[in-house]
C-alpha cells in the first residue's frame, strides 16, 4: 500500500500538510521502518547544547518537539488500529499544548527519548504488520472528521518529516 492508494476523501485537509510530505511511492510499512532510522539518525545529529534551544520563547524545545512526535504517534496509531478494526465510534481529539508540560521532556536524555521513540515506533511497526491492506482502508470518524486507518498512519510518518524541517529550518 503505498501513499498514491490514498484519496483525499479518506482525511480531513488539514492532514494534508503532513501527507503531502511523502512521495506518491512511499510504502506504508516500509515508511514506517525507514522512517524510524532517519528519525534516530536526526535527532542523534543535534549538538546535545542544542537540544532544549528555543527559537522564540513560547515555542517547544527541541526535545519538547521530540517527545511531541512521540506522542503523536502514540495517538495515531490507537486511532490507526480503531479504525482498522471497523470501530465506528467517534475518537476525539487533542491538545498538543497540554502534552508538553506533563511530559517533562527537558529533563529527559537524549538517550531516553530516543529509546522511547525506538520503543514506540516498533510497536507502530507491529501494529501495521497484524493489519490488512483491506481493514487499514477502513474509514472512520477521527476528530469530528472521516480518517482512514492508513490516513492515520501516512500522518505519522509526514508529521516526522514536517517537524524535522522546522526543526532544521529555525532551530538549527
Amino acid at each position: 500500500m503505498t501513499k498514491s492508494d490514498l484519496n483525499p476523501s479518506e482525511f480531513d485537509a488539514y492532514y494534508t500538510r503532513y501527507i503531502d510530505k511523502l512521495s506518491n511511492e512511499t510504502e506504508l510499512r516500509k515508511g514506517f521502518e525507514t522512517g524510524k532510522q532517519h528519525v534516530i539518525n536526526f535527532f542523534e545529529s543535534i549538538p546535545e547544547d542544542k537540544l532544549t534551544f528555543r527559537y522564540q520563547p513560547n515555542k517547544w524545545s527541541i526535545k519538547e518537539v521530540f517527545q511531541h512526535l512521540i506522542d503523536t504517534e502514540r495517538i495515531f496509531m490507537y486511532r490507526c488500529f480503531r479504525i482498522a478494526r471497523h470501530d465506528a465510534t467517534a475518537l476525539a481529539g487533542y491538545d498538543q499544548n497540554v502534552y508538553v508540560d506533563p511530559s517533562k521532556a527537558n529533563d529527559k536524555s537524549i538517550e531516553s527519548l530516543l529509546n522511547e521513540f525506538t520503543i514506540n515506533r516498533n510497536n507502530s511497526i507491529s501494529i501495521l504488520n497484524s493489519l490488512t491492506d483491506e481493514d487499514l482502508s477502513f474509514i472512520g470518524n477521527s476528530n469530528g472528521g472521516v480518517m482512514s486507518a492508513r490516513a492515520a498512519a501516512f500522518t505519522i510518518i509526514g508529521h516526522d518529516i514536517w517537524h524535522m524541517e522546522v526543526i532544521t529550518n529555525k532551530y538549527l
